[in-house]
């Protein structure tokens, strides 16, 4: 039987709240245009994802050995070092967009910009409605870090 267990959850804070309390007056910005972009890519209202991913949306994910969980199927989080944008379809799902947005760094799972007004929004934007759109087809099957073609993941 498959089990859900979770560690971090929906909260009730309020995101908007999140998003003005950052301290650094940049970060902040872009944190509200994110917020923006985000709810216009997602069509999702924002809600808190744990106490630091401000979150759009839901997908399911399935591990080999039956165990299952959910997590915000787009999000972000403004970090003292750079705004991170998690994809959990994986960076190299989006590679070609990647190479039109501009300066950024990346992880397995993880879009790290450090200014947004040096960045193509309207790129942006894309690559997190296809991210959202690919993890909300149905149960994903695959983790960032696991690679893979999401196409072929089990649903």
């Amino acid at each position: 039987m498959a089990r859900d267990t979770q560690k971090t959850t929906w909260s009730d804070a309020d995101p908007r709240a999140v998003v003005a309390s950052v301290a650094r007056p940049a970060r902040r910005r872009d944190a509200e245009t994110l917020l923006a972009l985000m709810e216009r890519a997602t069509g999702q209202p924002a809600r808190m994802f744990g106490t630091s991913i401000v979150g759009f949306g839901e997908y399911r994910y399935a591990y080999a050995s039956g165990r299952t969980s959910h997590a915000a199927a787009a999000g972000f989080s403004p970090r003292a070092a750079a705004s991170v944008v998690y994809l959990s379809d994986g960076v190299e799902a989006h590679a070609d967009a990647l190479a039109r947005l501009g300066p950024h760094t990346t992880g397995v799972g993880c879009l790290y910009l450090k200014d947004l007004t040096q960045v193509d929004l309207g790129v942006l934007e894309e690559i997190v409605a296809a991210s959202y759109a690919t993890l909300t087809t149905g149960t994903y099957g695959l983790r960032a870090r696991e690679g893979g073609d999401p196409a072929s993941a089990p649903r």
